[in-house]
């Protein structure tokens, strides 16, 4: 270790490192002693000397050093990657299932900074985000596969992030067979992943237990159509069965669930969660045609046909357009019937809504225009929720941080003239540990808020 270059950080600096962050900044370094060689390890001491970590070096980017070992380690050599697949494999057996589909590789959060590993099936799709990762992709490849042991190896770094690490896109398969789609099981669902044309690696495990958490929500809702359980004699004995309000028999099996709109459902995960959950009918929208495509697969896949449709439009525009038709309507009735124009076919309600959107800030100079989108499909989401319905909504965007989130949704709750109650406030799946002392790694916020008006309390 002696021959290794020494990075020495300066005496103002944040302790972060300390704390956690495993990320060194470029103004964080006050001199090097030595010449660091772009991918390969370095020493990181305080400025008075002490050893703090090792990590790999890249000039080019402002994250100058990542710290791999809080111990001297003289090389990232197959023993080194062997014992950290090891841990990873282990975290996701005890917390997710030996053979389940999920993030098995979470980067620094899994103290290997800038690799991204996600399980389809047999197959798993990996990101290379950083130098130190890619230079030795020969040393880990070979470990990774001998380790989860896939049928195949594809990669997926075709994000824009490897341009600040100077390196170029690239995407194929590295080892095995990779058929382009896959089936994966997720909460009992059968779902298709497109591997390749996928976003991000073709498919977003984080939600996992977030769409498992929606079950409450789904059921509950016959009683305002009018429909009561009553004891009644069947070929089968006394029982109890729905009844409307003229006493028939409801023959329908799903009478007591719910009305759903999932905006931006990409390949409409919320949506087969709502129908396996026991969802009346559900409203799959996303701007994608090739996403709704995917999603009408999979809602076929799992015999949902009969309960889904699905709309290609702009979720902002479809969800002020239903706010304005209901507007209309609220409209006419209070001021009566004018016949002397069409009544619009817009303004339709449910009595659960749910955003999952892409993120909206990526920089922070986006935050400002990020918070007004996500105030806005917020609002006008409320606006569209039948009395004491149920917003699922989350945000990704790691600028906007948790509390502005949450004041953004209470700001929009309080224009729409909405009172919520908090009923879950959660982060990413067990499958995206979180370091602590990283802020980075707290990107994901989502929430369940049941909405009252506040003229009906």
């Amino acid at each position: 270790m002696t021959n290794q270059p020494r990075a020495v950080l300066t005496r103002t600096r944040r302790p972060r490192l300390e704390e956690g962050h495993p990320w060194i900044y470029a103004n964080e370094i006050e001199r090097w002693e030595g010449e660091p060689e772009p991918g390969g390890l370095a020493q990181v001491t305080d400025h008075k000397g002490k050893f703090l970590g090792i990590g790999f070096v890249n000039p080019a980017s402002q994250i100058t050093v990542r710290i791999v070992s809080y111990k001297p380690l003289e090389a990232m050599d197959a023993e080194f990657f062997r014992r950290r697949f090891e841990w990873c494999a282990t975290y996701r057996d005890r917390f997710v299932g030996a053979e389940e589909s999920c993030r098995v590789v979470y980067g620094e959060a899994d103290f290997l900074p800038g690799l991204i590993v996600d399980r389809f099936a047999d197959v798993l799709v990996v990101q290379v985000l950083s130098l130190g990762m890619e230079v030795t992709r020969d040393v880990w490849l070979p470990v990774l596969v001998e380790v989860f042991r896939p049928s195949g190896v594809y990669e997926r770094s075709d994000v824009g992030v490897r341009t600040l690490e100077g390196l170029e896109e690239r995407t194929g398969v590295l080892y095995g067979e990779c058929p382009r789609h896959l089936e994966i099981l997720e909460n009992g669902l059968r779902i298709e992943v497109d591997i390749e044309g996928g976003q991000k690696t073709g498919y977003f495990h984080d939600q996992r237990e977030n769409r498992a958490s929606i079950a409450p929500l789904m059921k509950g809702w016959g009683v305002r159509s009018g429909i009561r359980l009553e004891e009644r004699d069947t070929e089968d004995g006394s029982r109890l069965v729905p009844v409307n309000p003229n006493g028939k028999v409801v023959s329908f099996p799903y009478w007591d669930g719910a009305t759903v709109l999932e905006c931006f459902a990409h390949t409409g995960s919320f949506t087969l969660h709502a129908c396996q959950y026991g969802a009346k009918k559900v409203t799959c929208l996303d701007v994608s045609a090739h996403a709704i495509e995917t999603a009408k697969r999979n809602v076929a896949r799992n015999g949902f046909d009969d309960r889904v449709e699905f709309v290609v439009e702009d979720a902002f525009e479809y969800l002020r357009r239903q706010v304005a038709g209901r507007d209309e309507r609220t409209a006419r009735a209070q001021k009566g019937t004018d016949t002397s124009k069409p009544l619009t076919a817009e303004g339709r309600t449910w009595d659960v809504i749910i955003l999952d959107p892409p993120a909206f800030a990526k920089t922070k100079r986006a935050v400002p225009g990020a918070v007004r989108g996500y105030k806005d499909i917020n609002l006008h989401a409320m606006k569209l929720l039948n009395e004491g319905g149920f917003l699922v909504t989350a945000s990704c965007s790691y600028h906007v941080r948790p509390d502005l989130f949450l004041d953004t949704i209470e700001e929009a709750a309080r224009d729409a003239g909405k009172i919520i109650r908090l009923i879950e406030w959660r982060g990413a799946g067990k499958d995206h540990p979180q370091l602590a002392g990283v802020e980075e790694g707290h990107y994901l916020k989502f929430g369940i808020f049941e909405v009252r008006s506040r003229d009906q309390l």
